[in-house]
């Protein structure tokens, strides 16, 4: 990531954002069209938002880190690896490539190219799944960049297919996507009004994941079990 300049990086987080939620609204519009069955639709909403994270991330994760999300990002300058004059506009890119996603999931389906959703999602339990969310999320990146960096796209897009149907949410996980989102009044949309619970959860969420994990992943100054090898010395 240090080999490419701010602008790039800002073009990458738009860039992925933009297409992150096209494929999540776009795949939504999609299968809406073609069953009725709402189980299904989710389905279909679903697959493709993961395969298309684990894409994401390989690609553009390289040029910008591939935070695509603002919890993320702020998780990271949280943990001193983003300055926050950067952060501030990653977020900025996200939001507008968020949008700048969803307007064109609606051209490609020849809808009204902003159209504020009227779907209900609120409510303490919504809000919760929404912790869970980001909790989940942070909790598998910083492992996975501890432990099996290479694999990282691939445990993000893992994570959030199944989060898709563990979460009563169907697990946002991301601010800008949650914005871009409540201008689509399609299957993957959500009120402007509910916007507030789920963003202030899902930075809770990603706030209280960086916390546990920079415990549960710090250097441990007892040495833990004898390994069986060892016995064997």
């Amino acid at each position: 990531m240090d080999t490419f300049d701010l602008s790039r990086r800002l073009a990458a987080e738009a860039l992925g954002t933009g297409i992150l939620v096209a494929t999540v609204v776009g795949s939504g519009i999609m299968a809406e069209t073609l069953t009725k069955d709402v189980a299904l639709a989710l389905l279909c909403n679903t697959l493709p938002t993961g395969a298309i994270l684990v894409v994401l991330i390989t690609v553009l994760g390289p040029i910008s880190g591939a935070h695509f999300n603002p919890a993320v990002t702020l998780v990271f300058t949280g943990k001193r690896e983003l300055p926050p004059q950067e952060a501030v506009l990653y977020v900025i890119a996200q939001i507008a490539g968020g949008i700048a996603g969803t307007m064109a999931a609606h051209l490609m389906f020849a809808l009204p190219v902003i159209d504020f959703s009227m779907k209900m999602r609120t409510g303490g339990a919504q809000w919760f799944a929404e912790f869970v969310a980001a909790f989940g999320l942070v909790a598998t990146i910083l492992a996975g960049i501890r432990f099996q960096r290479t694999a990282v796209p691939w445990l993000v897009g893992l994570y959030i297919t199944a989060a898709y149907w563990f979460t009563a949410s169907t697990s946002f996980a991301n601010p800008a996507v949650a914005i871009a989102r409540s201008l689509t009044n399609t299957f993957a949309g959500i009120r402007p009004v509910d916007l507030p619970g789920f963003i202030v959860a899902e930075l809770c969420g990603a706030f209280v994941g960086m916390l546990l994990m920079n415990w549960l992943l710090g250097r441990p100054e007892v040495r833990g079990p004898v390994k069986i090898a060892e016995t064997s010395r």
